[in-house]
């Protein structure tokens, strides 16, 4: 049985299934298996994660059985995004996702030959020019203003080689929907976009090695790892010509609220509202993206273990904007029907978050593959609806991806 518990009630001989956390907040990239050298207990301690997930089927368990089970934990995270999507306010929407996938797929690709240039130079040690990213930031706006899911669910699609380049451009255009959710002005959306775009520049110092490295870091390695954003910082400060918001989400998007983050420890209200965003929409596109050391979470996945870590580790009205603005089932997500199918969310509605068009695949009370239809779950005839979320890596099938980046599909009868 898998169960969460404070990192204080860990002990030699428990199975370790997850820390409770962004991947780049602990030495500890792969996080399963059995807890038996006393060093490593100690880093867990020392790296500021709170809480972790325990096998109790592989491991020892919990003395005095306290714990909160797996079923427990996503009743709860679930309960808490639904209340945050209770009252979504209306957002105009010019296209559909299959419209704006096409254009999202070119700007992609110009966003990614920008960003490979920029972290080159970096590498060299060239001076950063960012004034020739400000068009690049204007075609991602636009495409998040037509449809704020399309060029962001597409950007996460990423190879691992790409990893860095379109982690970057993802994260831009997460900033971007953000920033129009909280009602930001056209300048500090712009802002907040580059802020995305440059955030994590300071990786082009760290040695490839390093960065892709599937096992556990040495504490040098994750010093060095740990030391990006000052970098960043650095190389953007002697370029001279960015504003004073990317400086900042290049500096501290890996703080939190609690203190506990890096490189300055910053706690609360001297954390600014823009390093807030940076470091939600950082760790979202972290988590569901596949990294050489781990896969990446299904979305909606994503968003109730982030809400796990919220009350510590995101600013509250930050994070929740970001839910309205990401939805409750993002593009792609994988969930599971009251009528025992499976489907993967090929559309969301702002004003109804709760009920997106869907295209289903599966049924798992026969358990076996079904013709693809499209479902809009919003349509008043339509009785069927989403219970929960689905582990991808429960349902290991490989085409989840493709259903939802295609148009192709019968649609079901009204």
């Amino acid at each position: 049985m898998l169960k969460k518990i404070d990192v204080e009630h860990l002990r030699l001989g428990m199975f370790l299934k997850e820390l409770c956390g962004s991947w780049m907040d602990h030495p500890f990239w792969n996080t399963r298996f059995l807890l038996q050298d006393p060093a490593d207990l100690a880093r867990i301690r020392a790296s500021g994660i709170k809480q972790c997930w325990i096998d109790t089927s592989r491991g020892l368990d919990v003395e005095g059985g306290e714990g909160e089970t797996r079923e427990e934990a996503d009743a709860k995270a679930e309960a808490a995004l639904i209340q945050v999507t209770q009252a979504p306010e209306p957002v105009l929407v010019a296209a559909t996702a299959a419209e704006e996938l096409k254009r999202a797929r070119m700007i992609c690709s110009k966003a990614r030959k920008a960003v490979v240039s920029m972290f080159k130079e970096a590498r060299m040690g060239q001076s950063i020019e960012t004034a020739g990213l400000a068009p690049l930031v204007e075609e991602i706006t636009a495409s998040v203003l037509r449809h704020p899911g399309a060029l962001i669910s597409l950007a996460r699609l990423k190879n691992q080689d790409d990893y860095t380049y379109m982690h970057s451009v993802a994260v831009c255009g997460l900033m971007v929907s953000l920033a129009k959710r909280l009602g930001l002005d056209a300048q500090m959306t712009r802002e907040a976009g580059l802020g995305g775009l440059v955030h994590d520049l300071g990786k082009a110092r760290i040695p490839l090695a390093i960065l892709n490295k599937p096992g556990k870091l040495t504490d040098e390695e994750f010093t060095i790892v740990k030391d990006h954003p000052t970098a960043g910082y650095q190389m953007l400060l002697e370029a001279g010509n960015v504003g004073s918001v990317p400086l900042d989400v290049a500096l501290h998007h890996h703080e939190k609220i609690d203190g506990s983050g890096y490189p300055h420890r910053l706690k609360d209200d001297t954390i600014t509202l823009f390093s807030k965003m940076g470091a939600v929409c950082d760790v979202y596109d972290a988590i569901t993206s596949n990294r050489p050391y781990k896969a990446g979470w299904d979305p909606a996945e994503a968003l109730r273990k982030m809400t796990e870590w919220a009350p510590g580790h995101f600013d509250t009205a930050v994070f929740q904007a970001f839910v309205k603005s990401v939805g409750i089932y993002p593009l792609g997500s994988l969930v599971r029907l009251e009528s025992g199918l499976l489907a993967v969310v090929c559309e969301t509605r702002p004003d109804a978050l709760l009920k997106p068009t869907v295209k289903t695949f599966y049924c798992t009370r026969r358990r076996e593959r079904m013709h693809v239809k499209l479902l809009d779950l919003s349509k008043p005839n339509v009785a069927d609806r989403i219970v929960g979320w689905e582990s991808r890596e429960k349902w290991p099938f490989r085409d989840l991806d493709e259903m939802w980046t295609t148009v192709g599909a019968s649609a079901v009868p009204a």
